[in-house]
């Protein structure tokens, strides 16, 4: 198979002839038909990531075909459509037992604990656990962009931050979690403000539902909130990962209000100087969001098919395998707007 290959961190990847993966016992392969352009794959790149053995295949967004069925495997055939979280779960630790695969003791993540989804196929463990039907009215593109940055976007809102309508909510960073996260916010009823220093990016968050927008390089992004909120935000989620980022987006709450952290904070940006003693006075919460669970899956494929949300509107380009090394470099100074979708087929056929 071709795959998007790098030997060294933050050094050349390139598009070559690979090894075709195998099945595992309980595990499946999936042919690629479409997968998500991440900042965490330039995370991986760059070697922010411990876990990632060089050479490597980046890429943990992905949909497509079960190509192959692994022995053991008992809910899914050779020909069906599925995507997967980020997050594999084990299915048998403590975690799993108690329903948070997210934070599975002995998780794997294509992409980064073994080879991912930037090829023409990628093995996948643990398939009864982890695997996730695609409706055949729900393009692979669009299933793409639900196992990384949609889902994860759900959960921060939904589960962790627990959105209601009429509060607000204010949302640092409009990349693909981001725009994600304001699209999902509006829908829940909340009102929310995005903050970004990209026109192109907040004007995508207007687009989703995005009831004020703030331009954090012109004012004081979390002032500029409280002032629009009589207050500040009922609850706020970091996006993008940044000591900045970070800490604005708890300065900007109101008392006893949660802040969600989505976006990694790599060691290499240095730590986050979070307002402490804010924290401790307004009794507000700190949380992580890591993901969500296959088994969680339903209800947002649910408001996907009836239209509720509309993640495809999310995907502001798609690329050839062979474009995916170039534009996967380009993250590091142009995070993109919007969502990246790669189309591994698109060079096999062309």
């Amino acid at each position: 198979m071709r795959a998007v290959v790098f030997e060294r961190y933050g050094g050349p990847a390139e598009a070559r002839e690979v090894p075709d993966p195998r099945p595992a016992p309980g595990g499946v392969v999936v042919r690629v038909e479409a997968t998500g352009l991440c900042r965490s794959d330039w995370h991986g790149w760059m070697g922010h990531d411990t876990g990632i053995v060089l050479p490597h295949v980046p890429g943990h967004e992905l949909a497509g075909v079960v190509e192959a069925v692994g022995t053991g495997v008992v809910n899914w055939r050779k020909g069906d459509r599925v995507t997967v979280p980020f997050v594999c779960a084990c299915g048998s630790c403590g975690q799993c037992a108690a329903g948070d695969h997210q934070v599975c003791a002995r998780q794997t993540q294509p992409g980064f604990t073994h080879w991912g989804s930037f090829a023409e196929y990628v093995a996948l463990n643990h398939a009864d656990v982890n695997l996730v039907a695609v409706p055949e009215e729900l393009s692979y593109a669009t299933a793409a962009s639900l196992g990384c940055r949609f889902a994860t976007a759900f959960r921060a809102v939904v589960a962790q931050g627990r959105a209601a309508a009429g509060e607000w909510v204010g949302v640092y960073g409009c990349g693909g979690v981001g725009l994600s996260a304001v699209m999902i916010a509006a829908a829940a009823g909340a009102r929310v403000i995005a903050v970004d220093t990209s026109p192109e990016a907040l004007e995508l968050a207007r687009k989703f539902g995005a009831a004020h927008c703030v331009d954090p390089s012109a004012v004081d992004p979390a002032a500029a909130v409280r002032e629009l909120t009589g207050g500040g935000a009922h609850l706020s989620l970091d996006a993008l990962g940044s000591p900045v980022t970070a800490a604005a987006s708890v300065d900007g709450l109101r008392r006893r209000g949660p802040n969600v952290q989505v976006g990694l904070l790599p060691a290499a940006a240095g730590a986050a100087a979070l307002p402490m003693e804010r924290v401790i006075g307004w009794e507000l919460e700190i949380l992580g969001s890591h993901g969500m669970a296959a088994h969680a899956y339903p209800p947002l494929m649910e408001l996907v098919r009836s239209g509720v949300l509309r993640p495809e509107l999310l995907v502001t380009a798609t690329i050839p395998l062979d474009a995916a090394p170039a534009a996967l470099a380009a993250m590091g100074t142009s995070p993109g707007r919007g969502v990246t979708v790669v189309l591994p087929g698109a060079v096999a056929r062309g």
